[in-house]
């Protein structure tokens, strides 16, 4: 079985940014997949569940509401090894053109007094939220990014050669 993009990427070298996942074509237009990471996999303690959960809401809503980017919005959710987000976006941009958006979203955050939707009609968990921690992770990545706006390596997957047998075998510690 083909492996999927995603797990194709070294996540030993991934460092927290903003990142193309993949293009997809659908008919004339695209969707691109984005990969938001906050924290280094593997190398970092992951977010805390409950504020991952608040986080999804606020960013979400944020983004749904943006005048500019709200009809391009299509998908803002956690990743399961919640390390970060995935961004799903009409059209085709470098991770560079939605910079501005996500420090925006996640500055965000520490506006809300109250988790959006955090009710049991609006939320499947509605009592898992951590506002609190929501904001400071929220700080953490808008302070990371701001602080690195400059460093390619945070708009860039990391570059790794892969050694490919001749029967299609990848190695991944290559």
């Amino acid at each position: 079985m083909k492996l999927i993009q995603s797990f194709s990427v070294d996540h030993t070298q991934i460092v927290p940014g903003i990142f193309v996942s993949r293009v997809d074509s659908l008919g004339d237009d695209s969707v691109t997949t984005y990969d938001v990471r906050l924290k280094k996999p593997n190398r970092e303690p992951v977010i805390d569940v409950a504020a991952m959960h608040s986080l999804e809401h606020i960013i979400a809503t944020f983004l749904r509401n943006d005048p500019e980017w709200k009809d391009e919005v299509i998908y803002w959710g956690p990743m399961g090894c919640l390390t970060g987000f995935y961004l799903i976006l009409k059209g085709n941009r470098q991770s560079k053109e939605i910079y501005e958006l996500m420090v925006n979203a996640f500055k965000s955050v520490n506006e809300y007094e109250e988790v959006p939707g955090a009710t049991p009609v609006n939320c499947g968990n509605y009592l898992m939220h951590n506002l609190d921690m929501a904001k400071w992770y929220a700080k953490e990545f808008v302070d990371y990014l701001e602080a690195n706006e400059d460093n390619s390596d945070i708009f860039e997957y990391p570059k790794t050669e892969r050694l490919v047998t001749e029967e299609g075998q990848q190695f991944y510690d290559s």
